[in-house]
């Protein structure tokens, strides 16, 4: 019983170290300063692709809600990729990092630089920096790509946290 704690114990803390050095390794500048965290609840859409040797999936976009701390849905994620507020902002990226989730079988963490402000003003405006941290699910289909599926639509379902920052 004893080694099962020990064992237990040792897997939690490895799994918060590997999760606080995929955090770091993503951080914004510094001077960067949090003005929103928002859950993200989705698909990430994948197509069924033809490739030199085969067939794959090729990632297409996310469509997701994003909801703030209360859990009310405050805007969208989709295809850009583009953050879209219900006060009007709006925000692209480009990719800066990335870095494994920590848990398995879930969609990278990454670190993106705003490409774009659009909408109105609002609380994306001033927004410099995303991280997409605490993914959970959301990774490609392992197989179902061939030519028989050429063309198909996968959606996965996915989880994450968006962190919007300011400079």
């Amino acid at each position: 019983m004893k080694r099962i704690a020990v064992a237990l114990w040792s897997f939690a803390f490895i799994n918060l170290a590997q999760q606080a050095s995929a955090q770091d390794a993503l951080s914004p500048p510094s001077g960067s300063n949090l003005l929103l965290a928002a859950e993200a609840s989705g698909v990430q859409v994948y197509v069924c692709t033809a490739k030199e040797k085969g067939f794959v999936w090729i990632f297409d976009g996310p469509a997701a809600s994003l909801f703030n701390h209360s859990g009310r849905e405050i805007g969208t994620h989709g295809k850009g990729p583009m953050w879209t507020l219900a006060d009007g902002s709006a925000i692209t990226g480009d990719l800066l990092a990335k870095s494994d989730a920590p848990e398995a079988g879930s969609v990278p963490w990454l670190l993106l630089k705003v490409k774009t402000h659009l909408g109105t003003f609002g609380t994306l405006s001033s927004v410099n920096y995303i991280r997409r941290i605490d993914t959970k699910g959301g990774v490609e289909p392992p197989d179902g790509c061939d030519a028989a599926h050429l063309g198909d639509i996968a959606r996965i379902r996915y989880s994450a946290v968006y962190q919007f920052y300011a400079q």
